[in-house]
Parts: C-alpha cells; structure tokens; sequence
C-alpha cells in the first residue's frame, strides 16, 4: 500500500520556537515489534516517520534510520520536539519498509501508523500500542513502542573512537566494523542510544566523531553503565557480532589532551570456547569532551534582552495617509498594514526587552533636519503611541523609491563582549529596495553582528526581490563577492496573512529567530550569563 501525506513539505527537523512558555525539550525513542514482513525473498527494512500536526495538516518533522531486515526495530535516531503544556500537541507515527531510495514515501510500502497527542507519551513516559492502517482500521500485525525523556540536561557528550586489530569476519576480506551504544532503560533491557557509521574493509577502523546528548547516552549519570557492542555489517541484516564491553562517561572521560582510553572488546562464546583467548580487539577512545549545548531559552533565561527596533517606509508610493487608499492610512478599526505588522511581531519580542520600549524610525521621506527618533510602547489598551508614530511624521516632500534603512541601526548595535544583547531590525516597506547592492553589502556586514532582520512587504506589490536578501535558498553576497557569515534576514508578504490571525504572522517571521540567536553566541564561543561549566 502506498503511503501519501496529508501534504506539506518535510521540514528540517528543528521545531520553532512557537511559545516563550516552552517546559522543556523531549526525546522520544521508537521501536518496532513483528511488523508486517513486505519482502518477498528476505524480511522487511523498516523505518519510521514523525509527523506533526499544523493547521489541520500532517507536516512530516524527521525520519529515522533504516534497519535493514528486522521486524523488530529498535532504531537509535530520536525525535526531539519542544513540549508546551498549553498546548494539545498531535503526533503521528507512519511506519514503512524501505524499497527504493527515493524520498517520496508512497514510493515505500506502508507498515502501519500510531497517532497521539505529546502529553499522552510524556505522562505515560513509554507507550506501546498496536498499528493501524489509514482508515484507523488494525493493520493486523504490529506494535509500536514510544519512550519519552526529557532533555533538562543540557550537557553533550562528544566521543572519537578507533580499533585495533579487530576479528576478521567477511570470508574474502576483513571486516565492515560499526559500533553501537546502550543504556540500562527502565524495564531492564538495554536500549539503543547510538550506532555509529560502517567502515567498510578494515580490522582497524577509525569512526568519525559524534555528539549525542549526556541525558540521551546515560541520563546525566555519569557512573551508569555504557554497553558497546562491536558488529561486522552484513548487507543482509544478520551482522556478526565481534565483541562488546562495558564502561561508564566517567570512565570514558580519562581520555584527555591526547591520552586515549583502551577497552578490550570480548565475544563471551569465544571466551568460554577458548581457553588461550584475549580479546577480539582493542576499541580505543581517542578523546571524551563534554560541554553544555546551550538553547535559547538557556540565553533568553541566562538575561539575554531582545533590542527590537522598527523601521518603517514613508517613501511616495504609500500615498497621503489622509487618503483611505494609502497604505498609512488608520481605518475605523484604529489600525492599517504597517500597525498590524508591528504589533504581530512586537507583542512577542516585547517580551525579552526590559523596558518594553522601541526605537521607530522612518526611512525613504524627506523630514526636517532634526531627525528625531520616536519610541513606542505596545499596549493593548492604548494604541496612541504607536499611532502618534505613523501620523506625527510630515506629509510633504515623499520621496518615489525606497532606500535601505540598514544603516540606520548601525550605531545602536556594537558588537557585545557577552550574551547579553541581540538586536532585532523589523523594516516594512510597500515596495522592493532601490539600491540593492548597497542594501546586501549591509546584510552582510550585519551577519557578524548579534542582529537578525524581518522585513515584511505590505500592499500588493511585487516582493519577488527581496527573496534575494532571504538566505533559506542561497547564500547572501555582496557587490565584492563576500558571503555573510550567517542567514540573518527573514522576509515575509504581509497579504499573505491578511485574513489570518495576528499570531500566524508572528510565527512566520519569528520562526527563525531563536536558531539565528543561538547561531551567532555559539559562533562567538559566548555561552549565557552565569552559565556553569558542564
């Protein structure tokens, strides 16, 4: 049977920030039990699917690994999500075993499917429930067991790893050696917490190095036992087993500023045959790192403040805000295009800035020469401030095209000696930037700043310009060739949203923001205010 979505692209896999009221983030780990074999010839390659539920839509999150030939997959790729407990947070499970190597799931035979809610998984902490098929109907063999854990450890642990002189598997050649780590779990068994890659043709292999959270590898104890199991890879699934050991992070930590850690890998049946039997091999652990892998909240708590500032466009093309047609123009309602854009985004930012208080400026008019900046505070009961910022600016002397007010927050902006500031520039324009090279060259220069840059197009203009300055699909550069250090600029059409709730609006041009946030503190090596060593 093939599987098609309830539409929506895959998405990156990194959840945005959608709430300040974030608990915590949460790992669910999935596993199969005697699913439905698809395979003619051998047993079926499972792996799973997670979907999200947005706007009544099925928006596929991430996916795992695939286990080839098992019907009982345990697989070592977790989902982590934020979990909100205002929220009701729908999931779905899609199980399908693998045929061919595209992407495109209905190219893949559909296993079965598990929906629930996050809340149902955190407050049972480990679910199993029995798979169906899209019409909810059992899908007649299947189980499907999902384990959460809460992520409050911030702390990742970083392993390299090599092997000496492992056994020799394959009949023509050497061995295909990887890895895989586990953890006691809560009913006793072992559980899968990493595997690494397969290096193929080798009995001393040397794995890239790999980062998983502490809380994931042995739940923050430092002392709780570490299984590692050593296999030879079989292309088939049956993967020989070549021996294991057993340690603990503590352990592992002895291996430091350059002085590797040996543990000798056993094969019990080897052991107990053999009487002159030493090992099957040395697995060597090059080095053991452990640091804080900080989030945004951890900034944002750590007393990070959010410097919003607004620039908004005055230029010709708006019209006379006396004249309902122009896009200045304040409705019955108290409100146009330009309010409503800064008040969508405002009300969130507001939030992280002490004195709730913003610098507006306009940009593209032709004022009088003291050039004040005006500041404007968001309240709900009294919108006069924001107001006497739209209509306290002189109507003569518009000028036709739009000039960048990148400039304009340059010297509010100083490089920061810690995380404690991180600037936000919101520009609303009703047309597409005149002097584009100028405007990239400013972008770039920003991204090695702690600034990110929201512009919203009002009116109906055509935007398709600005997407060059959006750097989702391609690298901004500029006149000189230079690359910016960083994707800061989010561009959304506010048209896009004029029938949609003010919250939708924020969620879009804010989505970004907190990965942009921590990119640019972690790039700097700046962890948060007060923060303790891991």
């Amino acid at each position: 049977m093939a599987y098609i979505p309830g539409g929506g692209a895959p998405a990156s896999g990194v959840a945005p920030l959608g709430s300040q009221y974030c608990v915590c983030k949460v790992e669910l780990s999935v596993s199969g039990q005697n699913l439905l074999d698809r395979d003619v010839t051998s047993k079926s390659d499972p792996f799973c699917v997670l979907f999200t539920e947005n706007e009544g839509r099925w928006i596929e999150y991430d996916r795992t690994e695939t286990a080839i030939n098992n019907l009982n997959p345990a697989f070592s790729k977790k989902f982590v999500l934020d979990y909100h407990f205002e929220e009701v947070q729908k999931l779905k499970f899609a199980l399908f075993d693998q045929d061919k190597s595209s992407t495109q799931l209905e190219e893949h035979d559909f296993l079965g499917q598990f929906s629930c809610s996050l809340g149902t998984i955190v407050s049972s902490k480990k679910i199993t429930r029995p798979l169906v098929l899209m019409n909810d109907k059992p899908a007649g063999k299947g189980l499907i067991t999902i384990a959460a854990q809460e992520l409050s450890d911030n702390r990742v642990i970083t392993l390299s790893l090599a092997g000496r002189k492992l056994d020799k598997k394959d009949l023509f050649g050497k061995s295909d050696p990887f890895l895989e780590f586990y953890k006691p779990g809560v009913d006793g068994k072992w559980m899968l917490v990493h595997r690494t890659e397969v290096i193929k043709y080798t009995l001393d292999p040397v794995w890239k190095p790999f980062t998983v959270p502490l809380v994931s590898l042995c739940d923050g104890d430092m002392e709780k036992p570490v299984q590692v199991m050593c296999y030879d890879y079989d292309n088939d699934g049956g993967h020989d087993f070549i021996g294991e050991f057993q340690t603990s992070v503590s352990q592992m930590c002895e291996a430091h500023d350059g002085i590797p850690r040996e543990f000798e890998c056993i094969n019990p049946k080897k052991q107990r045959k053999k009487k002159n039997y030493k090992n099957s091999g040395i697995i060597i652990l090059r080095s053991c790192k452990i640091k804080r892998d900080y989030s945004f909240l951890d900034y944002i708590l750590g007393g990070c403040q959010l410097m919003f500032t607004v620039g908004i466009d005055f230029t010709a093309s708006n019209g006379n805000p006396l004249d309902p047609s122009s896009l200045h123009y304040i409705n019955p309602m108290g409100t146009n295009e330009y309010l409503s854009a800064i008040w969508a985004v405002g009300q969130i930012i507001q939030d992280y800035d002490s004195d709730k208080m913003f610098p507006a400026l306009g940009f593209g008019a032709q004022l009088p020469p003291d050039w004040k900046m005006r500041k404007l505070r968001l309240r709900e009961d009294d919108h006069s401030e924001i107001l006497s910022t739209s209509t306290a600016l002189p109507l003569p002397g518009l000028e036709g095209t739009v000039s960048s007010p990148m400039s304009l927050p340059s010297t509010s902006t100083p490089p920061t000696p810690s995380a404690q500031q991180y600037f936000i520039l919101l520009i609303i324009t009703d047309g597409v930037i005149s002097d584009m090279e100028e405007t990239r060259h400013a972008v770039v220069q920003a991204s090695k700043l702690p600034m990110s840059i929201i512009i919203v197009g009002v009116g109906n203009a055509d935007f398709a310009a600005m997407e060059f300055l959006d750097g989702d699909s391609r690298t901004v550069r500029s006149h000189t060739g230079e690359e910016a250090a960083r994707d800061i600029v989010q561009f959304v059409p506010f048209r896009e949203f004029r029938n949609a709730a003010k919250e939708t609006l924020a969620k879009a041009v804010l989505a970004e923001l907190p990965q942009q946030v921590v990119q640019y503190f972690k790039h700097k090596n700046l962890p948060p205010t007060n923060s303790e060593p891991a």
